[in-house]
C-alpha cells in the first residue's frame, strides 16, 4: 500500500520522474538528488512504511540482497574503491524523508567524505549493563 502524500511512494511508482538505475515489483533503485558521492543512489520499497520499525518481515528480507546485487554491479561499473549501506531511522538518526529506504554510497580514495563515528568511550562496566538491558 501506499501513503498519497508521501514524495518516496510516488517517485518509487513512477508517478514523479527520477534517474532510475533499477526497478522490479517491489523496489525501485535512484540516483540521489544531493549525493554525497559520484553514484549516490536510494532503494525505496513501492509499498510505504515509515521506517525499519515498520517494515514487514517479506519485505525487508529482500533488501539485503538488493543493496549486495546493486553494491556489486555499481562497484565494477563506476569503479568506487568501497561501499558504505546506510538506512536511518527517525529524525534524530538523519532521516529525512519517513517512508523506508537505504542509501548506497560508493566510495572513492579521493571522495573527501567520512562516515565514521567516534567512540563513546564506554567502560567494559557500562557495556555489560548495556547487554543485560537488551537481553534481560
Amino acid at each position: 500500500m501506499k501513503d498519497e502524500n508521501c514524495i518516496f511512494c510516488k517517485i518509487a511508482n513512477g508517478e514523479i520522474p527520477s534517474r532510475t538505475v533499477y526497478e522490479d515489483d517491489d523496489f525501485r533503485v535512484i540516483l540521489d538528488l544531493n549525493p554525497a558521492t559520484k553514484g549516490h543512489a536510494l532503494i525505496l520499497p513501492k509499498d510505504h512504511y515509515q521506517n525499519l520499525y515498520q517494515i514487514d518481515d517479506g519485505t525487508a528480507a529482500k533488501v539485503l540482497p538488493l543493496a549486495k546485487k546493486m553494491a556489486v554491479m555499481m562497484t565494477k561499473k563506476l569503479g568506487c574503491d568501497g561501499f558504505n549501506v546506510l538506512q536511518n531511522n527517525n529524525e534524530i538518526a538523519g532521516q529525512t524523508v519517513f517512508h523506508f529506504h537505504v542509501h548506497l554510497i560508493p566510495r572513492y580514495s579521493s571522495d573527501n567524505q567520512s562516515l565514521v563515528m567516534p567512540p563513546c568511550g564506554m567502560t567494559a562496566e557500562q557495556l555489560d549493563a548495556v547487554r543485560d538491558v537488551i537481553v534481560g
